[in-house]
């Protein structure tokens, strides 16, 4: 899959010049909406058919600092997926390859009502292209 890529917006610095921490969780969730551009499943159309996936749990670790105009590409990847819960990961690298972030958020699908989805019994499409995004070990 193909990084994310953001760049450093000047009202994302704070006053020291350097990214506000909240931003990250911003370019997590943007990475993985592309993530599932790229999947072939984009979450409108995950909505539109009924389908949420709300975060459960997020974990950050903030390895440098970026600021304003920093090139930061975020490669996503699945960490683990046992239906209805999936857990995704993050690295985010400046242009020159620092790591600067690393990070994991967790999800699961339910239904609008509230109700947990099987996707393999609701949207076995979907389910399959999460499998084949997982680790082999875990595969």
């Amino acid at each position: 899959m193909t990084p994310y890529r953001h760049r450093v917006n000047y009202y994302e610095t704070d006053k020291m010049g350097v990214t506000h921490h909240a931003n990250y969780l911003h370019w997590m969730e943007e990475a993985r909406i592309a993530f599932l551009d790229q999947l072939g499943w984009p979450y409108d159309q995950l909505e539109a058919l009924g389908v949420v996936s709300p975060v459960t749990a997020v974990q950050c670790h903030y390895r440098a600092p970026t600021s304003f105009s920093d090139q930061v590409d975020v490669a996503v990847s699945i960490r683990s997926y046992r239906c209805p819960k999936l857990v995704v990961a993050y690295e985010m690298r400046k242009a020159d390859g620092t790591l600067v972030f690393t990070g994991e958020s967790s999800h699961c699908f339910m239904d609008r009502a509230g109700k947990f989805l099987r996707l393999a019994k609701v949207l076995p499409a979907f389910d399959a292209a999460l499998r084949a995004q997982l680790p082999a070990e875990e595969s």
